[in-house]
């Protein structure tokens, strides 16, 4: 083989592997590994100092850290992404029917609760660590499908629609949480100016605005008003999003131009900056026995244990009782392996533990270490379990 041919095959692989979406997920474990190099070497302090230390200015003073600017503004364009993917899929995807929405809905739900469950039973009576419950309730899209996408055809077209479809509804899910458990200080003005901003932009969706710069100015508003509301600014995102229009006027598919416009941005660079930005936990003075301190082991169980259980118990349930038919052309045993791959909780568990303790660096660390360890299991097992289960039968 001559050698320009021997060297593009040589690079096929790489150039699918940057196609697919493994690529993503690939890319959230370097970043991941990258962090914790990086908080665990003599470049520690200069990490911690570049995320953590006080900027000289910031326009906005409830942003003085370049870890706020990521996790309270940056983050905003991850929920908004979220926010138009779960709209598309409400009115046109796979959440379009009642019957679609049964098991994905069902499935997410106990997917959610179970490794609350799990917290609870672990950490539960531990003073301080209740209000950490909703950290490992969220499943990492990016890092589950990515997984999925290396192991190719092991994995049936069903199924992976079928963990997408819970992996958004979980989003819906933490996005509820956030907003309901993880906000105070609430200041009614600012609320009220929030709540005017969403009535203007559902009046652009309503005439018909074909122009995306008055929804992107809205957005941007909305997102000042709730930053100082008390509620996550983040949520800002979802919101703005849900009042883009599916259709403007002239059929021009908004919506849809927009999330294609915005899917590559946040995967390859918003999602794996905020992962680095907090990932980064300090492993000195910590042997293996730190991950069976009360905490981190609520949150590594709650992710491989409770979230396992919880989604493969309700596809069993729900198949059995005819309530919804199990993903078709999949196992039994392909079907518990996504389950555990649904215990990856990377982003929104690092994010939601941020929010937990807020006034207590420790706990957070602990945090991160909880998940870091609950989701490599996750992703280890269930990535062994479908590949193993290929050619099993029911």
């Amino acid at each position: 083989m001559a050698p320009p041919r021997l060297l593009s095959a040589a690079s096929r692989p790489l150039k699918a592997l940057f196609v697919s979406d493994a690529f993503a997920g690939v890319l959230l474990i370097v970043v991941a590994v990258l962090a914790i190099v990086a908080a665990n070497s003599p470049l520690a302090g200069a990490y911690h100092q570049v995320f953590h230390g006080e900027l000289g200015w910031s326009p906005l003073p409830k942003l003085h850290t370049l870890h706020a600017w990521i996790n309270d503004a940056v983050m905003a364009v991850f929920f908004f992404v979220v926010g138009l993917e779960v709209k598309r899929e409400m009115i046109l995807g796979n959440l379009a029917t009642p019957a679609s929405r049964r098991l994905p809905v069902l499935a997410a739900a106990m997917g959610m609760a179970m490794p609350a469950l799990v917290y609870f039973s672990i950490a539960g009576g531990e003073p301080g660590l209740a209000r950490g419950w909703a950290i490992p309730s969220a499943t990492d899209i990016a890092f589950a499908m990515g997984v999925i996408g290396l192991l190719g055809n092991r994995v049936p077209p069903a199924l992976r629609l079928f963990l997408l479809t819970v992996a958004i509804v979980d989003d819906i899910g933490a996005v509820l949480i956030i907003a309901l458990f993880y906000s105070q200080g609430l200041s009614f003005a600012w609320l009220l100016a929030a709540v005017l901003v969403v009535g203007g932009l559902v009046a652009l969706n309503k005439a018909g605005v074909r122009q995306i710069w008055p929804f992107i100015l809205g957005a941007l508003l909305l997102w000042f008003c709730v930053l100082n509301s008390g509620i996550h600014a983040t949520i800002a995102g979802v919101a703005a999003a849900l009042t883009i229009p599916l259709r403007a006027r002239g059929g021009y598919p908004m919506l849809e131009n927009l999330e294609h416009a915005l899917v590559g941005w946040n995967a390859y660079l918003v999602v794996p900056l905020f992962g680095f930005a907090n990932a980064g936990v300090s492993l000195s003075g910590l042997g293996f026995d730190a991950l069976l301190d009360p905490l981190p082991l609520a949150i590594g169980a709650g992710l491989v244990l409770g979230k396992q259980t919880g989604i493969f118990a309700s596809i069993v349930a729900a198949d059995k009782l005819g309530f919804a038919p199990r993903p078709e052309g999949a196992s039994w045993t392909q079907i518990w392996g996504t389950a555990v791959l649904c215990g990856i909780g990377f982003t929104m568990s690092l994010f939601i533990g941020a929010l937990a303790f807020p006034r207590h660096p420790l706990l957070v660390e602990e945090a991160k270490l909880g998940v870091l360890a609950g989701s490599l299991i996750s992703a280890l097992l269930g990535y062994a379990v479908l590949r193993l289960a290929r050619g099993l039968k029911a």
